[in-house]
């Protein structure tokens, strides 16, 4: 996947040379910056002739972002950078594309200095540091390209002292620039071109451009997981050479397709013939995910699912064990898992979110079939040598939450299996959410996709649902405000604390505290300690098999055989 940054410096203007380079080098995105346009004169048509979609924010006169996605639909995620409502510069836009959060910069000039421009420029650049720790705390596959206005060492200019008192060479730029890379970022072209000028910007002025008097002022700096896939970068430089040029080049990075997820790798590698040392098997199995089931959501969908023409000992309902082992047992082969949690509800016993929120999932009425099940499934997981984890005044999902966390902090990956939406706020670099799809299909959600389909980052989701409501939970939400134009308040404001520290929807801000305080998932539910395990496959085909659900039963004992 190829990544571009380019200045173009008037994108009407310079239509044509970005037209002939998008078909020469045909990046997949490309963040533009400058484009000295407004809204309205933005050219869609002529991008779109070339194969690229757009989202954008303009301005009239020297400012104005993009990013462009090649055969893809860019999914706007922020339009401003946060941390000052009041800055009116369009100089930062974010979007989801293609698996991965692309932010696109314009960072201030700042001269002359010292001034309020260059008070301006230190200032934005303390803002993109906490969006960009921000960005880093969730985990999420980014990439901050754009121009930088810093040459963040002597080796980013030509040999000359005529820009010493310049704001794009002080020591407060680079050191601000270097305070950026230290939060975990890299930058790719400096670390693949060491010992090289690779200069993206020559000045119009005293013939720069012939005598090659660049600076390397363009960027791209990767999140540590892209940091881990790149494979080659560079810049164009003989896009500046052409007539009618921008006095940049396009910057670019190529990144090398990710790594298998964890469980994918430990299937494969258990394919093969076992041939590794004992010591080899324990680190292999080290790395094998921790698989964590939402019980509740998955007996449920089975109880739903499946006919309840199936029976068990004494004519009782059977449907919701045998599609809830399935779900497992699927799971179970698919992920290869080092050991396997189930969380399940207490359903006798209110939690806290019902005694703050006395209507919250109010009218739910369960079969005594489904109840009668749900009440032994548990004795199945434990059959199959899994854990499972219960407890009052806990749900299913807070289970899963206090898991992940333990598993991320032992370095460990996490396979959760959900078809809660909720389940979403724990997607991370680290962490995977199988969520089931239509006609039998199961998506692999990351950080990515819950940026594509709701537009805010996981760790947004319950602020998110606190503004958008949740029916199912009978949540109502913020009124007059619904899932877009929640979204778009997180982007704007970056949480809901911080929507409401600026005074917006005071009169509901109690509620939507409470709203989201239910929303977010309880990481401090009490769990046992999750060794690793080997399935007993045949302990739980002697089980159901009392239960006389005899074609599950022989399934498992082929499974143990």
């Amino acid at each position: 996947m190829k990544i571009a940054t380019f200045n173009i410096n008037n994108i009407n203007r310079r239509l044509p040379n970005l037209l002939q380079w998008l078909r020469a080098a045909s990046p997949d995105v490309v963040c533009l910056q400058e484009l000295k346009a407004t809204d309205k004169a933005f050219p869609t048509d002529a991008l779109a002739g070339v194969g690229y979609r757009a989202v954008w924010k303009g301005q009239k006169t020297w400012n104005g972002v993009a990013i462009l996605a090649r055969d893809a639909e860019p999914i706007l995620t922020r339009d401003a950078l946060p941390g000052d409502p009041a800055d009116d510069q369009s100089r930062y836009i974010e979007a989801a594309v293609k698996g991965l959060l692309i932010g696109c910069i314009y960072l201030p000039n700042g001269n002359p200095q010292p001034g309020p421009k260059f008070d301006y420029k230190l200032k934005w650049f303390k803002r993109l540091a906490a969006h960009g720790k921000a960005l880093l705390a969730e985990g999420v596959p980014v990439i901050l390209a754009g121009d930088y206005n810093v040459a963040p060492t002597p080796q980013d200019i030509y040999p000359t002292k005529s820009w010493d008192d310049d704001a794009l060479v002080q020591p407060e730029s680079r050191a601000a620039y270097a305070a950026l890379l230290k939060q975990g970022w890299t930058d790719a072209i400096r670390t693949l071109h060491r010992d090289q000028p690779m200069y993206t910007y020559w000045d119009y002025m005293r013939n720069r451009w012939p005598r090659d008097a660049g600076l390397r002022l363009d960027h791209l700096l990767l999140s540590p997981s892209l940091a881990r896939q790149l494979e080659s970068a560079g810049v164009d430089r003989a896009v500046r050479g052409k007539p009618s040029a921008s006095d940049h080049a396009p910057a670019w990075v190529i990144l090398r397709e990710g790594k298998r997820p964890a469980a994918t790798r430990a299937a494969r590698a258990t394919a093969k013939k076992k041939t590794a040392a004992p010591r080899m098997k324990r680190a292999h199995a080290a790395r094998r995910p921790l698989l964590v089931v939402d019980g509740d959501s998955f007996a449920h969908r089975a109880y739903h699912g499946l006919p309840k023409s199936i029976r068990m000992r004494g004519g009782k309902g059977g449907g919701a064990v045998v599609g809830f082992a399935n779900f497992l047992i699927r799971f179970y082969l698919g992920e290869k898992p080092r050991a396997v949690l189930v969380g399940w509800d207490t359903l006798d016993v209110p939690t806290y979110r019902h005694k703050a929120f006395p209507p919250y999932q109010s009218g739910r009425i369960f079969d005594g079939e489904l109840l009668e099940q749900l009440a032994i499934l548990p004795e199945f997981v434990a059959a199959c040598g899994f854990t499972n984890a219960r407890a009052p005044g806990y749900e299913a999902d807070d289970f899963l939450a206090a898991a992940v966390k333990a598993e991320e902090k032992r370095k460990g990956t996490v396979i959760v299996a959900s078809g809660d939406r909720d389940t979403f706020q724990l997607a991370s670099d680290c962490t995977t959410v199988l969520f089931p799809a239509r006609a039998g299909k199961t998506e692999r959600i990351g950080p990515a996709e819950v940026i594509a389909r709701y537009g805010v980052t996981p760790k947004q989701v319950p602020d998110f649902i606190a503004l958008r409501g949740d029916p199912s939970d009978k949540l109502p939400g913020a009124k007059g405000i619904g899932a877009v134009g929640g979204a778009g308040l997180i982007r704007k404001y970056g949480s809901l604390e911080a929507l409401l520290a600026e005074g917006k929807l005071q009169a509901q801000a109690d509620a939507l505290r409470l709203y989201r305080s239910i929303a977010t998932m309880d990481s401090r539910a009490p769990i046992p300690a999750v060794r690793d395990q080997k399935p007993t496959w045949k302990k739980a085909a002697e089980l159901v098999r009392s239960w006389e659900l005899r074609g599950l039963a022989e399934r498992l004992e082929k499974m143990a055989r």
